[in-house]
């Protein structure tokens, strides 16, 4: 069960009372951890500008708190995931308490967004990157008919002469080793165009490296949905389960519960909200 949730038993209201504390505590301590900051950035276009980031590694720091003060807990370290500009950082961690297990689920998500670092350096590169395809545009159209023609040419050689054209770029497509050595072939002819194609992916890598991320997220508490829809925010969860043969039971009776595992659930419950508090 969500500690949390509406009850009239009334030691699930005890915790759902040190719970809101956690709650309250909780989004005030995400709230400074991810403080925005001003940083300059360059656009695609040259231009610069002024844009507000967090520092992610604050967050992690403080999620780190609960693996580290929390010795007696099992826990899975501060965790990424990503889905394209969407992140999340996380913690879950749990305690076994006789036959219950109380668990504890930290998040954060957020967006991150791709500027350039704003140093002459990034001009320079797309000023080269910009004439080398002005210089190579020619060149490349030339590059793509040559290698369309080679491609059935040497298909035609090896027997495959009256194919519709269609079947011949799926055959060369699935056959990696026949593929291989007509590109080699291909690239052997033009050199020029093989090395302006080199020189523009070199450029791309090291554009690519003078990028840098900023963050962006909402200072809102939010639930699980949310999370899995891909709204910003934080959430603080901690649930009570009731373990019956090795199974997780979610749904779980106040009055099976003895004095000594209460006292030691509430005692753990504390526990959180004493590390956000710090």
């Amino acid at each position: 069960m969500r500690i949390g949730n509406p009850t009239n038993n009334e030691f699930f209201l005890e915790l759902n009372k040190i719970n809101e504390d956690i709650q309250n505590s909780f989004l005030k301590r995400m709230v400074h951890e991810t403080r925005n900051v001003s940083c300059d950035v360059m656009l695609g276009d040259s231009t610069t500008k002024k844009v507000e980031t967090f520092d992610v590694k604050n967050v992690e720091t403080f999620f780190g708190k609960f693996e580290s003060n929390l010795p007696e807990w099992n826990s899975q370290g501060v965790t990424y995931s990503s889905d394209e500009d969407l992140r999340r950082i996380f913690v879950k961690s749990e305690i076994k308490i006789g036959n219950y297990i109380l668990s504890l689920h930290a998040s954060l998500q957020y967006h991150v967004l791709l500027y350039y670092k704003p140093i002459q350096k990034v001009i320079d590169l797309q000023k080269k990157l910009s004439e080398l395809i002005d210089a190579g545009g020619n060149s490349e159209s030339k590059y793509e008919e040559e290698s369309d023609r080679l491609i059935i040419e040497k298909l035609n050689e090896l027997g495959f002469k009256d194919m519709p054209k269609q079947e011949l770029f799926e055959l060369f497509y699935n056959d990696e080793e026949l593929s291989n050595k007509i590109k080699k072939m291909i690239d052997d002819s033009q050199p020029e165009v093989v090395d302006i194609q080199g020189q523009k992916n070199e450029l791309f890598k090291e554009l690519d490296n003078l990028l840098i991320e900023i963050f962006q997220t909402t200072s809102a508490l939010i639930d699980e949905q949310k999370l899995v829809n891909g709204e910003e925010g934080c959430l603080c969860n901690i649930d009570l389960e009731y373990v019956d043969e090795g199974a997780k039971q979610g749904l779980v009776d106040a009055s099976l519960i003895d004095e000594k595992h209460r006292v030691l659930i509430k005692q753990n419950i504390t526990k959180l909200l004493d590390i956000i508090l710090e």
